[in-house]
């Protein structure tokens, strides 16, 4: 008999909202901290696109850093639910000034950073998370916030005077006494519930209770369908609380990554380690996003448009998948079934991601590379992401070949015809311009607003010719 998982449920919790408590009640554990907020007064933080592109929502929650220190973490509230806010600390635009201006609003003052300032609360809160946190570049402090009017010069200036000055208030203070370690819930009101385990084995049997529930860890794309189309679920895990699946183990031979550390964890801690996961996590989304989503959930939505599993593929990955009956491994190439489909059973997560540093037995290099194609850079979904592995023999002949794309098929792929091709030739333009009528009718993308079929036919094959470019 299951055993069956009992925590002590309630119909409100309490977060701190400002320095002050704000306790949410009988409220859809759906309802996005943005909407909570607007309700509540709170309309500093302004509500822009909805989907995590705009930054306008942007505040500040207190969680750690990849080091386990407290850090203040920019995040789009249109994208977080309220009941993954359960007993943190969250800070708004309004919550900084304390009777007088903050630096960061200072800055953003004397620099004219601010024209309409619709736009203005969210480059603040972003710019007051890396303020703290010791990185003012523009990739980290206003890489997820767009400015229609203002221009960004203005405010780039501001995060450069914010630059020569070290924090020394009461954010600072307070900051390295502040406890971010969550705690578990279970939030029950009468449509939904909420649960939020800070063990794995509980997170466990909750699916053997509830085989129907909707897993969630950092929720930026099932906050997707929260804010734009309003969609609850009777039953949500949370996983971001379970320290199991927080881990992040490297030997000389592989990494094993769990399936909820945050991106902008993985970004710190594996730099220089995978190059083409560097990249494609540099284009994944803005700081805000990578503070929040997970690598086991950008594969577990099984999006076709999804931009790490194409690098994941090309590295070989292998994912840890567990229940209560045990867990087991499968390679990623064999996860994916059809769109959104995958092969993960009843009453299984995914535990963790292992990818092997080793190249192909023989080969003395690697060469390894990932690309994006979208309408912007940072904040737009991949119109054809791509992630390529060659190694070769001291004669530059090719040992082994991976090449993987999304956005051209119902779901990540690699091209196996096309692998096989590959392998035993010279590693020449002449090789690579060879594949490429192979390559582009390999795959029979969709054509619709982002790109048409034979764009992203060419882009297949393009990418790959670029690739070789770059490390001839």
């Amino acid at each position: 008999m299951t055993q069956q998982v009992s925590p002590i449920s309630v119909t409100d919790f309490t977060f701190t909202l400002n320095g002050a408590i704000s306790r949410v009640k009988n409220l859809a554990p759906t309802t996005t901290l943005l909407h909570y907020l607007r309700q509540n007064g709170y309309v500093g933080t302004k509500e822009g696109c909805g989907d995590g592109d705009c930054g306008a929502c942007t505040v500040n929650i207190v969680g750690k850093d990849s080091h386990g220190k407290p850090q203040y973490q920019a995040v789009n509230s249109c994208l977080v639910p309220i009941g993954a806010i359960a007993g943190r600390e969250v800070i708004t635009a309004e919550g900084i000034a304390n009777g007088q201006l903050h630096p960061v609003q200072t800055a953003m003052v004397e620099t004219a950073g601010s024209q309409c300032g619709y736009c203005t609360p969210g480059f603040i809160m972003s710019m007051f998370a890396a303020y703290y946190n010791g990185s003012l570049s523009n990739d980290i402090c206003i890489e997820g916030n767009l400015c229609r009017c203002t221009g960004y010069i203005p405010i780039r200036k501001a995060a450069q005077q914010l630059a020569t000055t070290i924090p020394d208030d009461q954010f600072s203070t307070e900051l390295a006494q502040k406890n971010s370690d969550l705690v578990a819930i279970a939030y029950i009101n009468a449509q939904q519930q909420f649960y939020r385990p800070t063990e794995l084995s509980e997170a466990l049997q909750l699916l053997q209770q509830y085989p129907e529930a909707t897993l969630v860890a950092g929720a930026t794309d099932l906050g997707l369908e929260m804010s734009w189309h309003r969609r609850t679920y009777p039953v949500l895990i949370s996983l971001e609380a379970i320290a199991d699946l927080k881990q992040i183990n490297q030997t000389d031979d592989y990494v094993e990554i769990g399936a909820a550390v945050p991106l902008s964890h993985i970004e710190d801690l594996l730099h220089g380690v995978f190059p083409s996961l560097d990249e494609m996590l540099h284009w994944f989304a803005a700081r805000q996003i990578r503070n929040r989503a997970t690598l086991g959930g950008n594969i577990g939505t099984a999006s076709p448009i999804g931009d790490l599993p194409p690098v994941l593929l090309v590295l070989d990955a292998t994912l840890k998948l567990d229940s209560v009956e045990g867990d087991r491994s499968l390679r990623l190439a064999d996860f994916f079934k059809g769109y959104r489909q995958t092969e993960l059973k009843q009453g299984e997560i995914i535990y963790s991601v292992t990818i092997p540093k080793t190249i192909a037995s023989g080969a003395t290099k690697r060469l390894s590379q990932s690309y994006k194609i979208g309408k912007r850079g940072t904040d737009d979904i991949s119109i054809v992401a791509a992630a390529f592995v060659i190694d070769l023999d001291a004669d530059q002949k090719i040992l082994h070949a991976r090449l993987a794309y999304g956005g051209v098929a119902a779901t990540p792929i690699r091209a196996i015809a096309v692998e096989s091709m590959l392998v035993g030739q010279p590693w020449t333009i002449e090789t690579v311009r060879s594949v490429k009528p192979a390559l582009h009718k390999v795959f029979t993308p969709l054509s619709d607003l982002r790109g048409s079929t034979d764009y992203r036919k060419m882009l297949v094959g393009n990418l790959f010719e670029k690739f070789f470019v770059e490390h001839s």
